[in-house]
């Protein structure tokens, strides 16, 4: 009995320093997986809303008018018109991104906008009636454009700047009357430029951001041919164009970021 009895107390007090001992041993921290940063690196699509406003410089109206019905050499001087279009722009962009580990983005960019940005100017014609005069319009259709951008990714914000190259499409009309005969003169251009902008972007939910964006676009001088199919005149005017744009943007990305 004595041997049992010394037995037992022996392994209850080897059982309590056991006990005692592993409570003094440091806890393990459960194993935490860092959520993997957050990257700008996708391809995406998706649409814009904006307005813009525009220099257009048409030179010369009253010489086109004056000479088509008197002959060539009857006009002196030059004139130069601004029609100083505004309006709206709806479209669509698409294009690929790729962050580097630095926060760099690297992206190339499609874009087209339809819209209506237009204006009007009464310019008088001198050797005319008195009151002759004529409306000279221009009217921007649509603008599009392909582009590098290049950026710097915080976290779910992307500043960035883009440029490349740019085309436009622009409907030109004189319209008046000249010493009681009316006139319409119609000319329609498709030019070439080029463009830069800067943005911010902002990586809403992980499909989806959006983002505003200012964008100039210079398209130079070109000489469009007006034709006039009533009174059977034609001739050329130069133009000179550059547009600014505002737009608000939505995408949708393929590839979520990364995340």
């Amino acid at each position: 009995m004595n041997k049992l009895l010394i037995a037992g107390v022996a392994a209850s007090i080897l059982a309590i320093e056991g006990m005692a001992y592993g409570a003094d041993l440091p806890v393990k921290a459960p194993l935490v997986v860092p959520a993997p940063a957050f990257s700008w690196t996708s391809c995406y699509a998706g649409g814009h809303a904006g307005g813009g406003w525009a220099n257009t410089n048409v030179t010369d109206p009253v010489q086109l008018v004056q000479d088509g019905f008197l002959g060539l050499g009857s006009t002196v001087g030059v004139t130069t018109v601004s029609t100083d279009p505004t309006g709206y722009l709806i479209g669509g962009q698409f294009g690929c991104d790729y962050q580097f580990f630095a926060g760099a983005v690297v992206g190339l960019e499609g874009a087209v906008s339809g819209g209506n940005i237009k204006g009007t100017t009464t310019v008088p014609l001198p050797l005319g009636f008195p009151g002759d005069s004529a409306a000279v319009k221009s009217q921007a259709d649509f603008i599009s454009s392909a582009t590098v951008r290049l950026g710097y990714g915080w976290d779910r914000w992307l500043l960035y700047a883009r440029g490349g190259a740019a085309w436009i499409g622009d409907k030109y009309s004189i319209v008046g009357t000249f010493q009681g005969t009316g006139f319409d003169f119609e000319g329609n251009d498709l030019r070439t430029g080029w463009t830069v902008g800067a943005g911010a972007e902002w990586a809403v939910w992980d499909y989806w951001s959006v983002r505003l964006e200012y964008d100039y676009y210079d398209f130079g001088h070109r000489s469009v041919l007006m034709s006039d199919s009533t009174n059977v005149l034609s001739g050329p005017v130069d133009v000179k164009e550059s547009v600014q744009t505002v737009k608000l943007g939505l995408s949708f990305h393929v590839w979520a970021f990364g995340n």
